[in-house]
C-alpha cells in the first residue's frame, strides 16, 4: 500500500511539474515578440485635417480616420461615467484583468439569455485596438492580451489609458474617438455633452453599426437606456437624472447637415488635390494639418447666388425645352403613388423645386392647373411667359408665349417650383421650371495680396466636380483684347491713334480658304480711334492693330501678364482665339489696378502641422508686367468701356469700375473681366459641349449681370475709393471723334489719360475741314 502511495505521489509531482513546464515554455513562447507598448507613449493616431476659411470657419475635412484629440481635462465627467459604467465599472479598482467583472459578466448574460456584457476591460480594448490588431480569437492571443494588460497597467496611468481609448475607439460612420463622435452626431463639443448624449455615444461602443442613431434610432435609444442603467447602478446618476436623460430628445440635426465639402466644394476640392501633390496623400489624410486658406466665406455665398440666378436667368432667355416626360392611363396610378411618397420625404414649401404633373390649361385664364402628389397648385402665366419654344435664331425678345397649351398638355410631368400657399383652392403658386443646362464659374482675387477671395466652378459639384474656373480652356474672345491694346501703347500707340476700320482678307494659298473676320454689328466704320476700337470692341480694329505691332511681339507681351497657356501666333490672336482659364485671364487683368504689376494668386495662407509648427507659409509675390504710366492708361480705357462701350450694364456699380465683355464665334463663351482698386473678378458663361448660346447673348448680356450681382453685394458699405493717377500720365479732353483736343466745334467730348508727351496739341477743327488726326493705313493682305 506504502508502494503505491510513493508512485501515485511520484505521478502527481511529475505532472504538476509537467504542466508548470508546459505553462512556462507556452508562456514563453506566447509573451516573446509582444508588441512594444512603449509606441503608446508616442500616441499619434491619424487625425483629421482640416481646412479654414479667411475667418477661421472650418470649410473642409480630410481624413482615412475621422478623429479629432481631445484631452481629458476637455471630456465631460458624464461621458467618462457613461463608457465606465457600459465597458468596465472596475476601471479604477482593477490592474488591467478584471477576474470579478468576467464572472460578473457571464451570470449576467446567462440570466438574460444573451450577450449584454462583455468582459474585457477597458485596458483589453486599448491593446486590442492599437497592439493587437489581428481580430483572430485564440487562447494564445488571449494570453497575449492578459500580458499586455498588466504590463501597460505597469507602465501608464489610468488616466493615460482612459485618454487612448475615448480617442481611439470607432462610434461608427467612420468617426474615430468621442470628440470627432460629438461634433458630427451633436454639433458640439464633448465637454458639453448631457448626460443623455453622453449614453447615447458609450452605447455605440458594443456595436456603432447595429446601434447607428442616424438609421436606427431605435436600437440607439436601446442601448442608451443599458447605460443609463448601468450608471444608476453605479451611482454615477440618480433616478431623477434617469428618467431626464431618458426623456431628452436627441437632436441629430448636426450629422444630417454634416457636409464634406461645405459650401465651397470647388475651392476645397483644389486645395485637396494641391496639398496632395506636394505633400503626399498620407501626411494630408493621416497628419491632422491644419490648412488656412484666404477663402471668404460672406463673398463666396454671395458669388453662388449670383451665378445661379445668372445662368437661371439666362436658361430662362434660352426657351423651355419641354416637359420631363408623359404619363398616360394606365400607368397614372403608379405615378400619383410615387409622388406622394415624394411629397411625404421633401414636404412641399415655399422654395422647393418638385414634378408635378398638368392636369389641365385654362385657356380664358392662361393658367395651368398641376398635381403633386396628391396636393394641388397653379401656375399663373406671369410664372410661365418666359417659356417660349426654344429657336436659337430668334432672341428671346423677339418670340414670346403665347398660350400655355403651346407648351404643355394634360399628362406632362414638369418641374415647378413653389412660390406661395393660397388660402383657397388650388392651393399652392407655382412657377414653371427647369434645371439650367448652361455652366457659369466665378473667380475673385484681392487685387492688391492675390488672395482667391471666392471661386465657383460650375452650377453643382456633385453632378460635375469639373472646375471650370481652373481646368476649363475657352477662348475668351474680347475679353483679351486689353492685352493687345496694353502692347500698342507700349509701341507708341496712343488713345487718340486712328484706326480705319474697313473690311479685311487675310491673304491665303490655294488650299486655305480666306479669313475675313467682321465686326459683331457687321458693318465696318471707317476712321476709328483707338480708344472707341477697345471701348466698342471693334474686331477689324483690334486685328489692324496686332498686324502692326507683330503677334511675336504680342505673345511675349502676354506672358508678361502671367498668361502660360498655347497662343496661337496669327493674327486671331486678337479676337482670343486661344483658349485659357478664366483664373489665368482675371489674374492678367490684376495688373492694371495694380499699377503694373502682376500678382500671383494664393489659395492657401499657411499650413500647420500637428505639432503646431508652420510648414508652408504665402505671402503676396508680385513681379513687374508694364509700366505704371501703361496700366493707368488701361484702367482709364476699360473704366470707359464700362462708361461708354459694351460694359455699360456696370454702371449700375455706382463706383468706380473697369473690365472687358469678351464673346466668341457662334456665342459659344461670354465673359465679363472686371476690376475696381480694390477686387479683381472674371466670369465665364456657356455650354460645356460648347453648343452656342441663344442669339444676343454677349458677355455684355450674359456674363456682366453676374458680375455686377457679386460685385455690387460684395462692396455695399465699402467705401468708393478711385483709381491712382502716377505723375507720368496726364489727363485731356478731347473730341471723341477726331481724338484732338475739345473745341468749340466738338459734339461729343471726353477726357482722356495720355502719357506725357504724348496727348493730342491741335484742336478739333470745324467739320468738314480737312482731315484731323494722324491716320495711319495697314496693308488690307496678311499672311498666316
Amino acid at each position: 500500500m506504502k508502494k503505491f502511495f510513493i508512485i501515485v505521489l511520484i505521478l502527481f509531482i511529475s505532472a504538476f511539474f509537467l504542466v508548470i513546464s508546459a505553462g512556462m515554455a507556452l508562456w514563453y513562447l506566447w509573451s516573446s515578440n509582444l508588441p512594444y507598448i512603449g509606441s503608446l507613449k508616442d500616441y499619434n493616431p491619424p487625425i483629421i485635417t482640416e481646412v479654414f476659411s479667411e475667418d477661421g470657419v472650418v470649410i473642409s475635412s480630410f481624413f482615412d480616420e475621422k478623429r479629432i484629440l481631445v484631452s481629458l481635462d476637455n471630456v465631460s465627467e458624464n461621458l467618462i461615467n457613461a463608457f465606465i459604467a457600459a465597458e468596465d465599472a472596475r476601471f479604477f479598482q482593477h490592474g488591467g484583468i478584471d477576474f470579478s467583472g468576467i464572472l460578473r459578466a457571464l451570470i449576467k448574460n446567462i440570466m438574460a439569455g444573451k450577450i449584454e456584457q462583455g468582459g474585457s476591460t477597458i485596458t483589453q480594448q486599448v491593446i486590442k485596438s492599437l497592439l493587437l490588431k489581428n481580430p483572430e480569437r485564440t487562447y494564445k492571443r488571449k494570453a497575449r492580451e492578459a500580458l499586455l494588460s498588466l504590463q501597460i497597467e505597469r507602465a501608464f496611468s489610468k488616466e493615460k489609458i482612459l485618454y487612448l481609448y475615448l480617442n481611439q475607439i470607432y462610434l461608427g460612420h467612420g468617426l474615430y474617438g468621442v470628440e470627432a463622435a460629438s461634433q458630427v452626431y451633436f454639433g458640439k463639443e464633448v465637454k458639453d455633452l448631457s448626460i443623455a448624449e453622453s449614453a447615447l455615444l458609450a452605447g455605440l461602443a458594443k456595436a456603432p453599426s447595429r446601434d447607428d442613431p442616424v438609421n436606427h434610432l431605435d436600437r440607439a435609444k436601446k442601448r442608451q437606456r443599458y447605460v443609463l442603467e448601468r450608471m444608476r447602478e453605479e451611482r454615477f446618476i440618480n433616478n431623477e437624472e434617469f428618467e431626464t436623460a431618458l426623456s431628452e430628445e436627441l437632436d441629430l440635426e448636426p450629422y444630417k447637415k454634416e457636409d464634406p465639402l461645405k459650401d465651397v466644394p470647388y475651392f476645397t476640392e483644389y486645395i485637396r488635390q494641391k496639398v496632395v501633390k506636394q505633400y503626399g496623400r498620407n501626411l494630408v489624410y493621416r497628419g491632422g494639418l491644419k490648412i488656412y486658406t484666404t477663402i471668404d466665406l460672406g463673398m463666396q455665398s454671395t458669388a453662388k447666388a449670383a451665378t445661379k440666378e445668372g445662368i437661371e436667368q439666362l436658361d430662362k432667355r434660352e426657351g423651355y425645352r419641354g416637359p420631363l416626360r408623359r404619363v398616360l392611363p394606365p400607368n397614372e396610378l403608379d405615378y400619383y403613388e410615387q409622388a406622394i411618397k415624394r411629397v411625404e420625404e421633401n414636404p412641399l414649401k415655399i422654395g422647393v423645386i418638385t414634378e408635378g404633373i398638368v392636369n389641365k390649361i385654362d385657356t380664358a385664364t392662361n393658367e395651368t392647373f398641376v398635381s403633386i402628389g396628391g396636393q394641388q397648385g397653379v401656375i399663373p402665366f406671369s410664372e410661365m411667359a418666359w417659356a417660349r419654344k426654344v429657336d436659337p435664331e430668334k432672341a428671346y425678345y423677339e418670340d414670346k408665349l403665347k398660350d400655355p397649351a403651346d407648351i404643355l398638355a394634360p399628362g406632362d410631368v414638369i418641374y415647378v417650383k413653389v412660390i406661395g400657399l393660397n388660402d383657397d383652392l388650388p392651393g399652392w403658386t407655382l412657377s414653371l421650371y427647369q434645371e439650367p443646362e448652361v455652366q457659369a464659374a466665378l473667380v475673385c482675387l484681392d487685387g492688391k495680396t492675390g488672395h482667391v477671395k471666392a471661386m465657383v466652378g460650375g452650377s453643382d459639384f456633385y453632378k460635375s466636380q469639373f472646375n471650370r474656373a481652373i481646368q476649363a480652356r475657352r477662348q475668351p474672345g474680347s475679353a483679351f483684347k486689353p492685352i493687345i491694346y496694353s502692347a500698342a501703347l507700349d509701341k507708341g500707340m496712343t488713345p487718340s491713334s486712328i484706326v480705319f476700320d474697313s473690311a479685311f482678307i487675310s491673304s491665303t494659298d490655294s488650299e486655305e480658304e480666306a479669313w475675313k473676320p467682321r465686326n459683331y454689328e457687321e458693318t465696318f466704320y471707317g476712321p476709328t480711334l483707338f480708344r472707341t476700337g477697345l471701348i466698342k470692341s471693334r474686331n477689324i480694329v483690334t486685328i489692324k492693330i496686332l498686324k502692326k505691332i507683330g503677334t511675336r511681339y504680342a505673345i511675349d507681351y502676354a506672358r508678361r501678364f502671367g498668361i502660360e497657356s498655347s497662343l496661337s501666333p496669327d493674327l486671331s490672336l486678337a479676337l482670343g482665339s486661344s483658349g485659357m482659364s478664366l483664373l489665368e485671364i482675371t489674374r492678367a487683368y490684376s495688373v492694371f489696378p495694380n499699377g503694373g504689376m502682376l500678382v500671383k494668386p494664393i489659395f492657401i495662407k499657411k499650413i500647420i502641422d500637428r505639432n503646431g509648427e508652420t510648414i508652408e507659409e504665402n505671402i503676396p509675390v508680385y513681379s513687374e508686367s508694364i509700366s505704371e504710366d501703361t496700366a493707368y492708361i488701361m484702367v482709364d480705357l476699360l473704366s470707359a468701356v464700362v462708361n461708354e462701350g459694351t460694359g455699360w450694364r456696370v454702371k449700375e456699380l455706382g463706383r468706380p469700375a473697369a473690365g472687358k465683355t469678351g464673346t466668341t464665334n457662334d456665342l459659344k463663351d461670354a465673359w465679363f473681366i472686371g476690376f475696381t482698386p480694390s477686387l479683381v473678378t472674371g466670369v465665364w458663361v456657356g455650354y460645356d459641349d460648347r453648343r452656342p448660346m441663344g442669339k444676343g447673348e454677349t458677355g455684355s448680356r450674359a456674363a456682366s449681370p453676374i458680375w455686377l450681382s457679386f460685385m455690387k453685394e460684395t462692396l455695399k458699405g465699402s467705401p468708393s475709393t478711385p483709381f491712382k493717377q502716377p505723375d507720368g500720365v496726364v489727363i485731356t479732353k478731347i473730341d471723341r471723334g477726331t481724338g484732338l483736343l475739345a473745341s468749340s466745334y466738338s459734339e461729343k467730348t471726353c477726357f482722356q489719360a495720355f502719357k506725357k508727351g504724348t496727348e493730342p496739341v491741335s484742336y478739333s477743327p470745324k467739320p468738314n475741314y480737312g482731315k484731323p488726326g494722324q491716320f495711319f493705313e495697314m496693308d488690307m493682305e496678311y499672311s498666316k
